[in-house]
This record gives C-alpha cells, sequence and structure tokens, in this order.
C-alpha cells in the first residue's frame, strides 16, 4: 500500500487518442518526510507521523516534540498527518515518501475537505424547487415549506433545513491516475477531486 500527503494545484486535460481530452486534477504530492513511528509497546497502535510543506514557525510543544524525533533534520511543517501500517519496521525517521511510489493506472482512495459555502438556503442546499412562482405567490418562492406534521407535534431528527454548506471531508473511493510526473512531484488524478485550489489531500493506494 502506498500513501502521501498532497495540494491540490488545479484542473487541466491530457490529450487522448480515444476521447480527444480526459479532465484531470493536477495535485502536489509529497515529497512528505516521515517525522514519527509510533508502535504499540508505547503507543498502542502502529502508525507514522509524516510532515508535508514548512512554514515560518510552530507552537512550542510541537517543535519540541520534532526535535525530540527528528533531531537535527527537524523541519517547521506545514501539515502533520498520521498513516495507519501494519509494519513500522520498513521505514526509518527522516526518510522522505515521494510521487514515485504511484504509478499510471494506479486506483487510490482521495481524501480531502470540500469547500466551505456558509450558511445556505434549502434551495442551494437540498436543491428544493421552491414554491410556485405564481398564482399570488409572494416571498416565498425558495423557502422549505412545512417542516412538521400533526402525528409528532415537532420537526422530525434528520429534517432537511437551511444550514451550513460544506467543509465537510469527503473521499473519492475510486479514483484513478492517468500520469506521473516524478520529476516536479505532480500526480494527474482523473476527474475532479473535493476541495479548492491549495486544498490537503490524504492519497492512498487500493
Amino acid at each position: 500500500m502506498s500513501f502521501i500527503l498532497a495540494e491540490k494545484i488545479k484542473m487541466t486535460q491530457l490529450p487522448d487518442e480515444n476521447v480527444g481530452a480526459i479532465p484531470v486534477t493536477v495535485v502536489e504530492a509529497g515529497p512528505m518526510v516521515i517525522a514519527q513511528i509510533k508502535t504499540k509497546e508505547t503507543d498502542g497502535y502502529n502508525a507514522i507521523v509524516c510532515g508535508f510543506k514548512t512554514r515560518k514557525s510552530l507552537t512550542k510543544p510541537v517543535m519540541s516534540s520534532l526535535k525530540k524525533h527528528l533531531g537535527e533534520k527537524v523541519q517547521t511543517f506545514r501539515y502533520l498527518r498520521e498513516f495507519l501500517v501494519d509494519d513500522v519496521t520498513k521505514f526509518n525517521i527522516g526518510d522522505e515518501i515521494t510521487a514515485e511510489t504511484f504509478s499510471e493506472g494506479d486506483t487510490i482512495k482521495v481524501q480531502g475537505v470540500t469547500k466551505s459555502k456558509g450558511f445556505q438556503g434549502v434551495v442551494k442546499r437540498h436543491h428544493f424547487h421552491g414554491a410556485s412562482k405564481t398564482h399570488g405567490t409572494k416571498h416565498a418562492l425558495r423557502e422549505p415549506g412545512s417542516i412538521g406534521h400533526t402525528g409528532i407535534q415537532r420537526v422530525a431528527k434528520g429534517k432537511k433545513m437551511a444550514g451550513r454548506t460544506g467543509g465537510e471531508t469527503h473521499s473519492m473511493i475510486s479514483a484513478k491516475i492517468v500520469k506521473v510526473d516524478k520529476k516536479n512531484h505532480l500526480l494527474f488524478v482523473r476527474g475532479s477531486i473535493p476541495g479548492r485550489c491549495g486544498t490537503l489531500l490524504k492519497i492512498i493506494s487500493k
């Protein structure tokens, strides 16, 4: 199983002999550095903590933890994420994981956070068709209508109503890699990927 942290860059097209063009999302995949190794003996489970991208500074607790594990190789990572693994002996602290671990045609799972759109009404959030625009309808074109009934005399749990839209973790289960640019650490994934440009992504091969 291969895995990596990536950042969404843009959408574009790649030429194809059969269909003319393939829509793809370009992501910057790695390189990420193994910052910590967790084992069943010390932490109760096997996992590796990886750092991706850098920033100007970190909080003192996080920085001291990184110095403890990385020593002189410490970096101010922008992102730190965990990956569960079966065998931690295959990994060493300070090793880099790059886009070279993936190949063209690989089926992957891509996880990211969708675009946040703030508070939205039921028409935009749940695609309600709204009320009639004629026959005396006034100021009610985008209202949800009745939200309860006589029986239980309360709003049922799970009722579709207005509220915050987006900003949720979403996974693409069977995305496919069309092209791998090892030199520039780029992956070209077929179709669209959740999130805006710059969104952090978790990519795991199936």
